[in-house]
């Protein structure tokens, strides 16, 4: 499936399974996990600053993450016994159809921490876009539309709405962004309502 996936490429992401499921399925670690991935590696109180959250919570976190293979030390950082973390992958995907029913259950957990985290970026950006500088200001974008789809047309439009993403993706060095660019969330949701 993974195969499948616009953008997947297995040097930089990692694919979830019943093992590494356990050290994902908790709403603070996928926050944790996406504010590495957003805003670059960090100390477990930056990222209780960040996240509104103690340090020992996301000690803890970091840790389980770690263990899972989700995040490591970044070595060249801090001093004496200050501890940095990164992530270790690019991006996360799953397969849910390989999950027994005890890692569907963690599996689930997991899609209730993302959910969580769209949530609260909705809700940042509600809160901050009437202040931005323009032309950020009015360019962000709340809609949705329910269609009337085959499985197989569900399938599709959700690869295609990938493969538009993947055409924008710039996370690497070799992809230069251009000098006005700035770091713009395209969350999407593809939901069949059986």
């Amino acid at each position: 499936m993974t195969g499948e996936r616009p953008g997947y490429d297995p040097a930089k992401d990692v694919v979830l399974n019943p093992r590494t499921l356990r050290g994902i399925a908790h709403p603070m670690r996928v926050r944790i996990l996406s504010s590495l991935r957003e805003d670059g590696p960090a100390t477990a109180t930056t990222l209780a600053s960040r996240l509104g959250e103690s340090s020992g919570a996301t000690s803890y976190h970091l840790r389980q993450l770690a263990a899972h293979g989700f995040v490591e030390e970044d070595a060249g950082r801090g001093v004496g016994r200050e501890r940095w973390w990164r992530s270790v992958h690019r991006g996360t995907y799953s397969d849910a159809s390989a999950y027994d029913e005890e890692s569907r259950d963690l599996y689930e957990q997991h899609l209730l921490g993302v959910a969580q985290m769209h949530g609260l970026r909705i809700r940042d950006w509600l809160e901050e876009h009437a202040t931005m500088p323009e032309p950020w200001r009015d360019l962000g974008s709340i809609s949705g539309v329910i269609l009337r789809l085959t499985a197989d047309e569900t399938r599709e439009l959700s690869r295609r709405i990938a493969e538009v993403m993947v055409e924008y993706r710039r996370d690497e060095a070799s992809v230069p962004a251009p000098p006005d660019a700035t770091r713009v969330v395209v969350q999407y949701q593809v939901m069949p309502r059986v």
